[in-house]
């Protein structure tokens, strides 16, 4: 699970209780950081924490302190973890500097409402954050329509609202997290654009019990995670606990638009196994009808690639294409078949891990090589 599904529960409960509460989150790192800007911590009075802002060795001294800090107000905190006088000042053999901004209910309310409402709506948000100053703390937003109350509680009209919103759809419209300075009341102040893309989503075309751990893996990795089958007896909530979405196919109505409940993004993907030949060419056939498949970041068909390539025949003669071999050629190579990475994988476990690991990738832009290859790499880079 990510840090906001752990954190949403703790901040809805307090918010219930009218508790006040301090949120903790990265904005700058100086060195090597287990976490990165963006990672988050929640804190409630009674000792309660929810999220992560390192790999365990700065959570206990970021909540010792954090609401004799935010006594005044929000405030970036610097956490070392360099070694100083021979000592690791919080036990981190990570050796960087974490810069904190620490706040409590007053400003952090916008906030985990914007990024509540982007989550349960998958799309990307940007968020610009005064970090010095007077107004340290202030917020605009990039990315929420209208319907999920987009703006902070900051009057629009306010001209900093306005630059740093400016800032905030700069980002938006990069897709890029960045850092500026900018002039308020004749002061300058630093201001941070997070940029966080949507949250990625899963089809799983397979109901079977291989599906379960691909479920497992990509539910981990705070997905959201969907399961098809055209056997209703299979596609079921109490087989899939961990499901946002299970839905039974009318396999009848297949090859044709994509049913309703099925609302794919360029940021998903999607793995076709349910080993059955005719399921699975219905919906490549599916996916391919009015070039669905080209809008998905990933789309992999689990088996031998000689199979692939006749479901994808097939696929082409239910959408009546003159040249189905041809067509399947074309669409062969956009697939990702056999999918999955290299590991050596042969339990349903290790084939789920070699999908999810080559998803990963692509979504990302990854390598999949060794990290001591590519830091090697680069070091020969720089040193040329």
């Amino acid at each position: 699970m990510t840090d906001l599904e752990n954190i949403l529960p703790l901040w809805r409960e307090l918010e219930a209780a009218g508790a006040d509460y301090v949120l903790a989150t990265i904005v700058a790192v100086e060195g090597p950081s287990y976490r990165k800007p963006g990672a988050r911590m929640l804190l409630a009075r009674d000792g309660r924490r929810a999220g992560t802002v390192s790999g365990g060795c700065l959570e206990a001294e970021v909540a010792r302190r954090a609401w004799w800090f935010t006594e005044a107000g929000p405030t970036v905190e610097r956490y070392s973890t360099v070694p100083d006088d021979g000592d690791m000042p919080y036990g981190s053999g990570c050796g960087g500097v974490v810069y904190i901004l620490l706040e409590r209910r007053t400003t952090a309310l916008p906030l985990l409402t914007a990024l509540e409402a982007a989550f349960r709506a998958r799309i990307p948000l940007a968020i610009a954050t005064v970090l010095e100053g007077p107004r340290i703390g202030r917020r605009a937003f990039s990315g929420l329509s209208k319907e999920h109350s987009e703006e902070s509680t900051e009057n629009p009209r306010d001209r900093l609202i306005s630059d740093i919103h400016d800032l905030a759809e700069t980002a938006y419209q990069s897709r890029q997290s960045l850092e500026r300075n900018a002039l308020f009341d004749g002061v300058s102040a630093r201001v941070w654009v997070d940029y966080r893309p949507a949250r990625p989503g899963l089809w799983i075309f397979g109901a079977g019990d291989d599906a379960r751990p691909v479920l497992r893996f990509a539910r981990g990795l705070g997905w959201f995670v969907a399961v098809s089958d055209g056997r209703a007896h299979l596609a079921t909530p109490e087989r899939f606990r961990e499901a946002d979405l299970v839905h039974a196919l009318n396999m009848s109505e297949l090859p044709g638009t994509v049913p309703a409940p099925l609302d794919l993004r360029p940021t998903d993907a999607a793995i076709v196994m349910t080993h059955s030949f005719d399921q699975d060419s219905r919906i490549l056939a599916m996916l391919f009808r009015d070039s669905t498949s080209h809008s998905l970041g990933y789309l992999g068909v689990l088996g031998p690639q000689r199979r692939t390539r006749d479901m994808l025949a097939e696929a082409a003669r239910m959408n009546h294409h003159q040249c189905p071999e041809e067509r399947a050629d074309q669409w062969l190579a956009e697939l990702h078949a056999p999918t999955g990475l290299d590991l050596g994988a042969e339990t349903p476990a290790t084939i789920a891990l070699s999908i999810l690991a080559e998803i990963q990738r692509v979504m990302t832009g990854g390598t999949a090589l060794p990290l001591r290859e590519v830091r090697a790499a680069k070091a020969q880079i720089v040193q040329r």
